[in-house]
């Protein structure tokens, strides 16, 4: 079974299959994060794309962008180009079927073509006690065919000199990231801690790196998902561009 939802952003729509992995709030404030660094960015690509959220969102927040979402399930590609239909954004966004460690020997036209990687990949190390079954969901969610270092290397890959990566992660896996950035020179210039209440543990990074930057590392006041009430921040919903 498929749902339509409407996320906003100007009425766009996202198709979604009930059984499969349904997008959160990290892939929301990811694409608002990225757009923050990079407005003006020509050329995007989103590796570990699903159902196509995160180019759907930046699309409208960096407006005039053409974007290219890879994913090594063939059932979000299909997902993703089916809601880039109904869009009407078939000459802005483009889905590639794609293994990220494979990049360079599939899509060797990727190679120095983007100013700006996004990317929301699996939080979970490979085989870190999760079921290893082949389901999408746990794709989604646990390393497999990628692992980190993979989603890091082809993101130096992909980009244009000075261009920025821009990750979400759990922050258990902070270290990992600063460690495989440096490797393959995209400098660690940004990073914000999402908590889910003002003064809470973080349970979600945001990081911002720029490949062949100098060694400056800003951290940004911390970003609260809800407020003492239980309902979204005001800062989320300025990031949905909501005003309620």
């Amino acid at each position: 079974m498929e749902s339509i939802e409407n996320i906003g952003f100007n009425d766009l729509k996202l198709i979604q299959s009930d059984d499969g992995f349904r997008f959160g709030v990290d892939a929301i404030i990811l694409a608002d994060f990225a757009a923050s660094f990079m407005p003006d960015a020509d050329t995007v690509v989103d590796l570990g794309c699903g159902n196509g959220i995160i180019p759907l969102v930046l699309s409208h927040k960096i407006s005039g962008s053409k974007i290219t979402g890879i994913d090594v399930q063939k059932e979000a590609i299909s997902l993703a180009k089916r809601t880039v239909e109904i869009n009407g954004l078939d000459e802005r966004i483009s889905l590639i079927n794609a293994d990220v460690s494979q990049l360079k020997n599939t899509n060797p036209e990727l190679g120095r073509f983007a100013d700006l990687v996004v990317s929301n990949p699996p939080y979970v190390p490979r085989g870190a006690g999760i079921d290893n079954s082949s389901s999408s969901r746990l794709i989604a969610r646990q390393e497999t065919t990628a692992d980190i270092e993979d989603f890091i290397a082809a993101a130096a890959w992909i980009l244009k000199d000075r261009g920025h990566l821009c990750m979400v992660h759990r922050p258990s896996r902070l270290v990992d990231i600063f460690y495989f950035c440096r490797k393959y020179k995209l400098e660690p210039k940004n990073v914000r801690f999402v908590v889910p209440k003002k003064g809470g543990t973080a349970n979600i990074i945001l990081v911002d790196c720029v490949l062949g930057g100098g060694r400056e590392l800003t951290i940004t006041d911390e970003l609260p998902v809800y407020d003492s009430e239980g309902n979204y921040s005001s800062e989320i919903l300025k990031i949905y561009e909501k005003t309620y």
